[in-house]
């Protein structure tokens, strides 16, 4: 606390007791990052959501996160809820790669730490009102606040190429619709994709008794350098040891949301691609020696055959499987929200799915803020990555607050 609120807007106490002066939809990590920051700053502040959801229910059990452990910690204002700092009050030995179901209990911690009061409802409606919130939970009842931040990850973004369209789910689903993949044992599966999620699910599939086979359409798998500090005594590579995006030079604008804005735009694209373009982790190699992987190739057609899915390729080949995996990816569209009105999405400016995001991460409609992916094309794509919620959370707050609150920095 201790923190001055004067630059706070609370427009809804104008139109009638205000509950809340924020609402945060969403207890993921950049959710409960922005969360102990608001609160630390004595906003009263809501936040509705299960805790690490995406990641229990929505990942498959056995995944190892590609962020290295430092680029791994959830933003706290007192720099005391590290990843580190759960390790050594369970008395976990360090893990590097971090285990997912390490990650996820880590969630649970910092949430019982710093967001004690966590409301487990789910948000079905916000909507712009009289210069605030109206916010609409799934039991009925109704809460207005001044301000609303959307931390609601990205699960209703997979990508699901039309070509499958016509597939039933039995044959064909995305990677995020799995947390095991133990049930396609004995079964034979394409997974369709490049990058980690495409790779390790193959690796998952493997050890679990499947018969994967990895397809792609780039000409090689890019591999990223393994674990381990990186010149661990020069300062060059600190930002790149911090969060493990991008180059030693490039690192430092990845990891700068603020100095990533004045980027030209083409330049930004080309680091946003190095950042998060399609690769894997080093250390995930060795599990896929017996794992094919065909790349420089597309898929044309995709069929239901005989109760298998048979697919047509661009360089003539046929294959057939018992099922397609689908880790294509995602793809922000805010308007897949379901929670978010119509009238609230036509006030917000877009570039493709992506809401444009001025300081404090805030929309053209003042007052509704998004952190995390959706903040991307902004802020820079540090964002998709758990290192981002320091500079989220910090700018976030410093936005809503004003002066007394520290700049957002660095993604650390």
């Amino acid at each position: 606390m201790g923190i001055a609120t004067a630059g706070v807007d609370l427009r809804a106490r104008s139109g009638g007791p205000t509950r809340a002066d924020v609402v945060i939809v969403g207890a993921g990590p950049y959710g409960l990052a922005a969360a102990a920051h608001l609160k630390a700053a004595g906003l009263k502040t809501r936040v509705f959501g299960e805790t690490m959801a995406s990641w229990q229910h929505h990942m498959p059990a056995g995944m190892l996160l590609r962020s290295r452990p430092r680029a791994s910690y959830l933003a706290d204002p007192a720099h005391e809820l590290g990843l580190d700092r759960y390790e050594a009050e369970l008395g976990l030995e360090h893990a590097d790669p971090v285990p997912l179901e390490r990650f996820v209990a880590y969630g649970h911690w910092f949430q019982e730490r710093a967001v004690p009061d966590l409301d487990r409802r789910r948000v079905v409606r916000i909507d712009a009102d009289g210069g605030a919130f109206t916010v609409e939970l799934d039991d009925g009842e109704e809460l207005r606040a001044g301000r609303a931040v959307v931390a609601a990850g990205i699960l209703p973004f997979a990508r699901r190429p039309s070509l499958f369209e016509d597939l039933p789910r039995e044959l064909v689903s995305h990677a995020a619709d799995h947390s095991d993949l133990g049930v396609f044992r004995g079964r034979r599966v394409v997974v369709v994709g490049a990058g980690q999620s495409a790779l390790e699910s193959a690796a998952l599939l493997a050890e679990n008794g499947a018969e994967p086979e990895v397809l792609a359409r780039r000409d090689d798998i890019r591999w990223l350098a393994e674990g381990g500090d990186v010149n661990a005594g020069s300062l060059r590579y600190y930002a790149y040891r911090r969060t493990a995006l991008g180059g030693p030079r490039s690192s430092w604008l990845i990891a700068w949301p603020a100095l990533w804005r004045r980027l030209p735009f083409d330049r930004r694209e080309r680091l946003a691609y190095r950042a998060i373009g399609p690769a894997g982790a080093g250390w995930l190699r060795p599990r896929l020696t017996q794992v094919p992987i065909t790349t420089s190739e597309s898929i044309l057609a995709a069929s239901e055959h005989g109760g298998r899915v048979r697919l047509h390729l661009a360089g003539g080949a046929v294959r057939e499987a018992d099922h397609v995996l689908l880790a294509t990816g995602y793809e922000v569209d805010i308007t897949r929200y379901d929670f978010l009105a119509p009238s609230l999405l036509h006030a917000v400016r877009r570039h493709g799915g992506f809401p444009i995001l001025g300081p404090g991460f805030e929309s053209s409609l003042p007052g509704l803020h998004f952190v995390g992916a959706t903040s991307t094309h902004s802020l820079g794509p540090v964002m998709r990555f758990v290192c981002g919620t320091w500079a989220a959370a910090r700018g976030l707050t410093r936005g809503i607050v004003g002066r007394g609150v520290p700049r957002a920095g660095f993604s650390w």
